[in-house]
């Protein structure tokens, strides 16, 4: 199957996006939050601060940010190609993230995440280890939720991927 370079080039940045994004949560599920939830509440509190300051950056933006667009664009170039069914993979996994991925983590990880920046550490061990249990079990569970989203959202784009080997070779004739 021949497909014009450019959806070439924009279903692989959907593919690295999603794929990244959804190594970005899940590492934070698997590894980050149970080293802090083993640390030290005043440093974890101190980490979490840090980490949640410094995640703001030109590297984190284009995965975070825009996956569900280049998922989008994938799926609208596939369309314009009349291979609904690879376009309607790539649709389902932009709207995944988008609504459970990204949205998700605006509108509750992020609010959490400023919470916390406003709050001292406290130096009594007992205080710390209150405000971390609140903070941290509700933020992994809902990071448990964002991560299985962006996962879904990377195997839907695979789907989309998958479904487009055995088609017939695209043709300039009528692209659409």
């Amino acid at each position: 199957m021949s497909l014009p370079v450019h959806t070439k080039v924009i279903i692989s940045v959907s593919m690295l996006f999603s794929a990244a994004i959804f190594g970005f949560f899940y590492a934070w599920v698997c590894s980050t939050m149970w080293g802090l939830d083993a640390a030290d509440p005043r440093v974890a509190i101190q980490a979490m601060q840090a980490m949640n300051a410094s995640v703001r950056n030109v590297v984190f933006f284009p995965a975070f940010f825009l996956t569900p667009l280049v998922l989008a664009a994938s799926a609208m170039s596939l369309w314009r190609l009349r291979m609904n069914s690879s376009a309607a993979w790539f649709a389902a996994s932009s709207v995944t993230y988008l609504c459970f991925g990204l949205v998700l983590t605006m509108a509750v990880n992020v609010p959490m995440n400023e919470a916390l920046a406003l709050k001292e550490v406290p130096t009594n061990l007992a205080d710390a280890r209150v405000m971390w249990d609140e903070y941290s079990s509700p933020w992994q569970f809902w990071n448990v939720m964002r991560t299985l989203a962006s996962g879904a959202s990377f195997l839907l784009a695979t789907l989309g991927l998958l479904s487009l080997t055995g088609k017939t070779k695209y043709t300039a004739k009528n692209p659409g």
